[in-house]
């Protein structure tokens, strides 16, 4: 298995761990969408996408179309994607996606976890070359060789294809991401979810004190509304 197996394995039981966390961030990418391509799900795949992700989460679908709903309306501001770089204590890098309709907000918040956990917040581009940025798709496994997929989809860009109790996850660089979801939706492969990560192409290991520290950062920009994600190049435990 390759890297992002590894990466998916470790962060399993971590991403969207709060229901409602994940009912805010979908929100949030349903705005994002329908600003970008209108609230038609048939003329608008990266709605589509996202009507996915909130299945898989098990978002019901009077959230999904209130949320469609809103988004469409003119007077509903929008979100806009910012990454922050930066380091933890003992030198490790972290990358965080956010969403925000308030970036001074956003700004001032994620400065002071930063600081309050020792850490350093970055300039742009300080740690961002040290995360390849990735898609992937989680498709219904029924009748499906991981083998065989992985062979028909290098084509179109996957690098990694595995399969877990969930079903087939493929992998792919970040610009893939359109070219299969085409391929898999015209062959009419069902997708259950799919996304963006953005795996460590080296992690450094810490002792139990080391990784405490860096939790505590962890933990504070995770609770935080507008962030979607973080990521980290500390070692992660896959047991």
């Amino acid at each position: 298995m390759g890297r992002a197996f590894e990466f998916r394995k470790a962060r399993k039981m971590k991403r969207w761990s709060a229901m409602s966390k994940a009912f805010t961030r979908i929100g949030k990418d349903i705005v994002m969408a329908v600003k970008e391509g209108g609230p038609d799900p048939a003329s608008n795949s990266r709605l589509r996408a996202v009507i996915q992700n909130a299945k898989a989460v098990n978002m019901p679908k009077d959230n999904v179309e209130r949320a469609i709903k809103k988004a469409s309306d003119k007077s509903q501001g929008d979100y806009k994607e910012v990454i922050f770089e930066g380091y933890a204590p003992h030198g490790i890098a972290i990358l965080v996606e956010t969403a925000t309709d308030n970036n001074t907000r956003t700004v001032a918040n994620v400065r002071s976890y930063f600081n309050k956990c020792d850490g350093s917040l970055g300039t742009s581009g300080s740690v961002v070359f040290m995360f390849d940025h990735t898609c992937n798709f989680r498709i219904n496994a029924e009748g499906l060789d991981p083998e065989e997929i992985e062979l028909e989809f290098i084509d179109f860009g996957a690098e990694e294809v595995f399969a877990d109790e969930d079903g087939i996850l493929i992998y792919a660089p970040f610009e893939s991401f359109g070219a299969i979801q085409a391929e898999l939706e015209t062959r009419e492969i069902e997708i259950l979810s799919s996304g963006f990560e953005r795996i460590p192409q080296v992690t450094k290991p810490l002792n139990a004190e080391q990784t405490a520290d860096v939790e505590k950062l962890l933990e504070k920009l995770e609770e935080d509304d507008d962030v979607q994600n973080v990521y980290h190049t500390m070692e992660e435990s896959t047991e």
